[in-house]
């Protein structure tokens, strides 16, 4: 059977999970399926800076090897045929592999996938810490299934076949673990019976965390079934009290801790951190006194040569004597505590949540019909005419887009597409892997792009505007999307060519990070061009006359009427001329106004609307600013501009 796979090996690293609060509100929460008056659970977890790393490919068995020095005093190497009764049997037998064999059971029953060969290749991540290992490995066996079989499954499915794995184990843990699968942004999780959702938290100031093992022996499995003879249905107080802890006062928490991160106030959350531990000392501890006195814990939490350097701390994961986590007042401390607590012979690991773009979402409307591009767009989406990139590769203009977007730090992208066969078309081509023979004819110099691809595929949704009705109906399509954040807004004929380090994406949002306001990117136009765009007029608000304080924004205005109202001038008193770049930064405020229109607007009238009229409204409500970028853009979206973007871009 294994010489039907041709060769294909990818590398892949996953972190460690580290919950920051409402341990135990993962499976309390399942519980919900048998008794409705148990509260939905609520957590909110981080990526590790810690993990696994690993090479993977297809095999006719199931094999797990180390090469790492890592873990050379524990490993030995394993293998399996790929049998799901084999697998499961493993699974059962509370073995070193029984993790992943459940894994590799559940795929093999769901998808009737071949085997799979894990070379971990490095492990930063310490075992048995409360930073989810278990998972981290399981999710590991998942992604790599998914990937190299093709299965086109969502972080969701790989964070669900992660579950299910681990469930065929004697370990009857929650869905709190596999959240590693999200990777590095805090991430705020509800678990409302076997529904699991997920919000990202935006990070206002940097968090210096320090993790460190305990050392002790900590029994997870005794915990998690003490803990659960107290659901689906409390029959003494001690009982209702783990219910009340894991679950209103929980859930408060979390609402607490989710407005201190986004507010940046460390002080506070250092105090949750302590809150949170004293609520459960008191009220869910009690069910199991074995387990989760935790004697070292509660030392190092009390220790008076740590206080100087802490906001506050908390047990982690199950808790009893596993691992304890603090938060540092600032970087210093954060290496101070970690020196400290290397010399009472823990071992510490140090985790800096950093601030965040305010903006991690874009849209990108492509739902026209490209007529002036014909007869090539009678068989090519326009957004799919390729360009040269500045790597070498001959890439789509739309992959250039997303590309740059996800090099920015976004992380949600909406595309705006025409039909549910368009919806279709871009699925294909983002989240279909390539056949083995194809990927294998590829260079090795540029394999690992299409790895890339992939990673770019998992994070865009699509909307379809089945009316086309102008650019800002098509924008406001996507206010569900924007869930009322500001989002980034790039034109998906257009491309951006930056002349710093950061893409043209990541100038704008560093604007708005500073500004607040919704802005609009912009570059000089000769006069008599500015009839082809939309123009905007104002004074400068920086000394470096980047910024622009707008006070007209007029849609392809004539010549005259824009030299005789829409001059901007510069320091030499000439007049200069500011068209759209193609990029913008829209808020809540850009919807409302976008609604107003969209209802004042006759159905039959024909009337396109257009996101400049909803920008322009902004002048005087809230603001709006122009930022001049350090770039140049290209419309691909005739023929000419297509022909001078070769040798320009």
């Amino acid at each position: 059977m294994g010489n039907l796979y041709m060769e294909q090996k990818i590398s892949l690293f996953i972190p460690g999970r580290l919950c920051l609060f409402g341990e135990h509100s993962d499976w309390a929460g399942l519980m919900r399926i048998m008794n409705s008056n148990i509260s939905p659970g609520k957590a909110i977890v981080v990526g590790t800076e810690e993990g696994i790393y690993a090479d993977v490919e297809k095999s006719d068995k199931f094999s797990m090897k180390n090469i790492s020095t890592e873990l050379q005093d524990i490993w030995v190497n394993f293998e399996c045929d790929m049998k799901s009764e084999s697998l499961e049997k493993i699974a059962q037998s509370e073995t070193f592999f029984s993790y992943v064999s459940g894994v590799a059971s559940y795929m093999s029953e769901m998808f009737c996938v071949g085997g799979l060969s894990v070379t971990i290749t490095k492990m930063t991540l310490p075992i048995k810490s409360g930073l989810s290992s278990s998972a981290a490995i399981c999710v590991l066996v998942a992604r790599a299934f998914n990937i190299l079989y093709g299965l086109n499954m969502n972080v969701n499915g790989e964070m669900y076949a992660a579950f299910r794995g681990e469930q065929k184990t004697k370990s009857r843990c929650g869905r709190l673990d596999q959240a590693c699968a999200l990777g590095s942004a805090p991430v705020s999780m509800c678990f409302d019976g076997d529904q699991v959702d997920f919000e990202k938290i935006t990070v206002k100031k940097d968090l210096h965390l320090v993790i460190a093992d305990l050392c002790e022996e900590k029994d997870t499995i005794g915990i998690l079934s003490d803990l659960n003879k107290c659901y689906p249905f409390p029959r003494n107080e001690v009982e209702y009290s783990v219910h009340d802890a894991l679950g209103e006062k929980n859930n408060d928490i979390i609402k607490k801790a989710k407005m201190f991160i986004e507010n940046g106030d460390e002080e506070a959350l250092g105090k949750l951190m302590v809150e949170a531990q004293n609520l459960f000392d008191r009220q869910v501890a009690p069910a199991s006194p074995l387990h989760l006195f935790a004697p070292k814990l509660h030392s190092v939490l009390n220790d008076k040569n740590i206080k100087d350097f802490v906001y506050g701390g908390k047990g982690v994961g199950s808790q009893g004597d596993g691992s304890v986590q603090f938060l540092a007042k600032d970087l210093e401390s954060q290496k101070a505590l970690m020196d400290y607590l290397k010399k009472i012979n823990l071992n510490p690991y140090s985790l800096t949540i950093k601030a965040k773009n305010k903006v991690h979402k874009a849209i990108i409307p492509v739902a026209g019909f490209g007529t002036r591009l014909y007869p090539l767009t009678r068989s090519m989406k326009k957004e799919f005419i390729p360009i040269v990139d500045k790597d070498g590769l001959l890439k789509p203009v739309i992959l250039i887009l997303l590309e740059q977007l996800y090099d920015s730090g976004v992380d949600e992208i909406c595309i705006v597409v025409r039909s549910d066969e368009d919806k279709k078309a871009y699925n294909q081509y983002f989240s279909s892997t390539l056949s083995d023979e194809h990927l294998s004819k590829l260079p090795k110099s540029i394999s690992h792009y299409e790895n890339k691809i992939l990673e770019i595929g998992k994070i865009i949704t699509y909307i379809i505007q089945e009316e086309r009705k102008g650019l800002g109906h098509a924008v406001y399509q996507c206010r569900d999307f924007c869930n009322n954040g500001p989002v980034l807004l790039l034109l998906g004929d257009t491309i951006y060519s930056s002349k710093t380090k950061e893409t043209c994406s990541q100038q704008l949002i560093n604007a708005y990070n500073k500004l607040g306001k919704p802005l609009v990117s912009i570059h000089e136009t000769p006069l008599e061009q500015v009839f082809q765009y939309g123009i905007l007029s104002g004074e400068w608000s920086t000394a470096y006359k980047n910024v622009l304080e707008v006070k007209r924004f007029v849609e392809k205005p004539s010549v005259e009427f824009a030299k005789k109202n829409l001059a901007t001038k510069l320091d030499n008193q000439e007049n200069a001329y500011y068209s759209v770049f193609g990029q913008y930064v829209l808020t809540n405020d850009v919807f409302e106004e976008l609604e107003k229109i969209i209802s004042t607007t006759p159905e039959d009238s024909g009337i396109e609307i257009q996101i400049t009229d909803a920008m322009a409204a902004l002048i005087g409500k809230c603001g709006l600013n122009g930022v001049l970028l350090d770039g140049k853009m290209f419309d691909v979206g005739n023929v000419a501009a297509y022909r001078n973007t070769f040798g320009g871009y």
